[in-house]
């Protein structure tokens, strides 16, 4: 599917300007599937709209901009693009959210709103540090039951960037308030291991197109079937082989 790209500038608190080359070409792989995509820039009050360098000073950068950004910004980044999405004539009202590293977690609290009903969340960082916004207040985790919408979670097994007990304690609380989710982690992957320039040595195209039909499968089902009400998903499961 041939695809086309506009700019549209939203009006925040913040103010500035609302990619970085990974995510624009994820983003239009997404597209090239019948999506519309709306892709903010989460460093919006810092810098314009061009991308960051995968080099040092660009990962400096972010990572700084990470965490001075207050995480009431990225809520409203995100309550922004979706209603601006809800807005255009050609939306079908089925929201979905996706995200690699920082843009993982924040897809998780893009789920947090009620309009999101499907979410793919790759190696979503600091859900269990807590070091989103400054340290401050991110209740991630303990709002995870506001989640009404179905999550895919994907982390490499070699990920030091979400140790082991994050990830356990992710997975934990999700199952323990309900939230309907799928959990991966693939054996040998390393933290961004989506991400498609071979600056880190990360870069696995093979598993990343195997994670990318994961999200296919969930927005095809959620997003774009109008299937109904999910069913037989909370009755006791029959003890037999």
């Amino acid at each position: 599917m041939l695809i086309n790209e506009s700019h549209k500038d939203v009006k925040t608190q913040a103010g500035g300007d609302m990619l970085t080359g990974p995510v624009a070409r994820f983003a239009r792989q997404i597209a090239g599937h019948g999506y519309i995509v709306a892709a903010p820039s989460s460093y919006h009050e810092f810098t314009g709209p061009e991308p960051l360098a995968y080099d040092g000073p660009g990962t400096d950068s972010g990572n700084a901009w990470k965490v001075e950004k207050k995480l009431s910004a990225y809520d409203e980044d995100a309550t922004l693009s979706i209603d601006m999405l809800m807005n255009l004539e050609t939306c079908n009202g089925r929201i979905g959210a996706t995200g690699m590293c920082l843009g993982g977690h924040l897809a998780y609290r893009c789920a947090l709103d009620p309009r999101v009903r499907a979410a793919v969340c790759y190696f979503a960082t600091d859900i269990h540090s807590h070091s989103l916004g400054a340290g401050k207040n991110d209740d991630s985790l303990a709002r995870a039951k506001d989640i009404k919408g179905e999550l895919v979670m994907i982390f490499g097994k070699r990920d030091n960037h979400v140790p082991p007990e994050g990830r356990d304690l992710i997975r934990k609380t999700l199952h323990d308030v309900g939230v309907t989710f799928s959990f991966y982690e693939v054996a040998w992957a390393q933290h961004a291991f989506i991400r498609d320039e071979l600056s880190k040595g990360r870069y696995d195209p093979a598993i990343a197109g195997i994670c990318f039909e994961m999200l296919l499968e969930l927005f095809g089902r959620t997003l774009s079937s109008n299937l109904g009400p999910r069913e037989g998903g909370d009755g006791e499961v029959e003890d037999v082989c």
